[in-house]
C-alpha cells in the first residue's frame, strides 16, 4: 500500500511545488518500482504521464509536445531502476540509483528541450551545451528532492517496521510469496 500513498503524494507535491522544481516523483517510482508487484507498475506510469497532461494543458497552458514522450519513457526507466532494488535495503545501492535516475533523467530531458525547442537553443553543440548549463540551477533542487524523498521514502518503512539497523537485509516486495520454513 505504501507505493500507492508515495505515487499519490509526489503527484499532489507536483502541483504544490511549481517555483522550486523540488518533487518527489523519481523517489516515488524508484520505491513503486521496488516494493510494488511488478504487475502493477503500469499503474504508477499512467498516474505519473495524466498528470503531466493535466499540468502541461490545464494548468500551464502549454500544448503537448514530442519530448514529453521523452519523460514518459523516463518514468518507465525509473521504474525499472527500482525493480532492481526489489531485495535490497542497502542505503549504498539505493543511494546509488537514486543518484543515477537523477542524472539520467537531466541528460535525456534536457537533450529532449534542446532538441525540440530550436528558437532558446541553437541546433549546434554549443546550443547543447548552453541548454545544459542553464538547466544546472535546477538539477541541483532535483538531485537535492532525489535524494531526500529516496531516502524516507526507503527509510520511512524500515523504521515503521523497527528494522532500522538492519538494512543490509533483503526486503520483500509487496505480493512476494514468503518460503516457508516448516517440514
Amino acid at each position: 500500500m505504501l507505493p500507492y500513498i508515495f505515487i499519490v503524494l509526489a503527484l499532489g507535491l507536483r502541483f504544490a511545488s511549481k517555483p522550486i522544481a523540488f518533487t518527489s516523483v523519481s523517489a516515488a517510482l524508484l520505491f513503486f518500482g521496488a516494493r510494488a508487484s511488478r504487475r502493477n507498475a503500469w499503474i504508477a506510469w499512467v498516474l505519473c504521464a495524466a498528470t503531466d497532461v493535466i499540468l502541461t494543458t490545464v494548468v500551464y497552458s502549454y500544448p503537448l509536445t514530442w519530448d514529453q514522450f521523452v519523460t514518459w519513457a523516463w518514468y518507465a526507466a525509473a521504474l525499472g531502476l527500482g525493480m532492481l532494488l526489489r531485495n535490497t535495503n542497502s542505503p549504498l545501492r539505493i543511494g546509488a540509483t537514486s543518484l543515477l535516475s537523477s542524472m539520467i533523467f537531466f541528460a535525456v530531458s534536457n537533450f529532449a528541450v534542446w532538441a525540440s525547442y530550436r528558437t532558446l537553443y541553437a541546433a549546434t553543440l554549443q546550443g547543447l551545451i548552453n541548454c545544459y548549463l542553464a538547466a544546472v540551477p535546477f538539477f541541483r533542487h532535483t538531485l537535492a528532492a532525489d535524494m531526500v524523498f529516496t531516502a524516507i521514502f526507503f527509510g520511512l518503512p524500515l523504521l515503521l517496521a523497527g528494522t532500522a539497523g538492519d538494512v543490509l537485509a533483503p526486503a520483500a516486495p509487496e505480493g512476494a510469496r514468503k518460503r516457508s520454513t516448516a517440514r
